[in-house]
């Protein structure tokens, strides 16, 4: 069995091969790759892949681009920590999808059910991605949580409870609205996109929430100073250059 394995978490990776392997009895070959530039080339042409398990976000794009580009209708088996971008995913795609963090259970009932459709599945009809890559870039959309690090485990944050993002000695920091801190595998330019409207990129460092700012201040220079709902250690400024689409965006979230 020939199984590709589209993710750019390498811990999570690693992991979904681990427990396939645990999973599957019949020689597996399995193929991981992290990004859509990486595996159109990979996919392209290619038609001995039984099965794909792949993320929906990726560090450079949708995974939809990919299936749209090779133009195979692959079995997909999405991995996500989106609950309402899964279930569409499933709807199109008729195999399964899997939330993160997934367990031995739930893989499993993922692999029964592509056992089950794999001789109906029609290799000649693609299904209808170019929606759902609409759909997911929609204003608006967010991701429902992110996977962080926590001690020694992987676990999901909800996106609605993270107040700051944030970037600090090279580390990306979740600071949510309780205080707490978490550290994902994530760019802040990443972050930004799966936040949706309800954050701001108010300079390089900062992606906040709109409701973490009370009000905001004049502050040196012609910038913006935020004032919080939360104790935090840093003054927050909003930069000169983003100073209007701040103020725009604040009035109207």
């Amino acid at each position: 069995m020939n199984i590709v394995i589209i993710e750019d978490e390498r811990v999570v990776a690693e992991d979904l091969e681990i427990n396939l392997r645990k999973l599957i009895q019949e020689p597996l070959q399995v193929v991981q790759l992290g990004s859509v530039q990486e595996a159109i080339p990979y996919l392209n042409g290619r038609n001995d892949i039984d099965v794909i398990f792949s993320d929906i976000q990726l560090g450079d794009g949708l995974s939809f681009e990919i299936f749209i580009a090779v133009a195979h209708a692959i079995p997909v088996i999405f991995c996500t920590a989106y609950d309402e971008y899964a279930l569409d995913a499933f709807k199109v795609n008729g195999i399964d999808y899997i939330l993160k963090p997934f367990t031995s259970q739930i893989l499993e009932k993922a692999l029964n059910r592509y056992y089950q459709l794999k001789k109906a599945f029609a290799r000649d009809q693609v299904p209808a991605y170019h929606s759902l890559i609409q759909l997911l870039q929609d204003k608006g959309r967010k991701a429902s949580s992110v996977l962080v690090y926590h001690q020694d485990r992987i676990i999901p944050v909800k996106f609605a409870e993270v107040a700051i993002a944030y970037l600090a000695n090279d580390i990306i920091h979740l600071h949510t609205f309780h205080g707490k801190v978490y550290y994902p595998n994530k760019s802040l330019d990443e972050l930004e996109k799966l936040g949706g409207s309800e954050y701001f990129r108010v300079n390089r460092q900062f992606l906040v929430h709109r409701n973490v700012i009370t009000d905001v201040s004049s502050f040196f220079s012609r910038r913006l100073s935020l004032n919080l709902t939360i104790a935090f250690p840093e003054r927050i400024t909003v930069s000169k250059a983003r100073v209007a689409p701040f103020l725009e965006w604040l009035a109207n979230s």
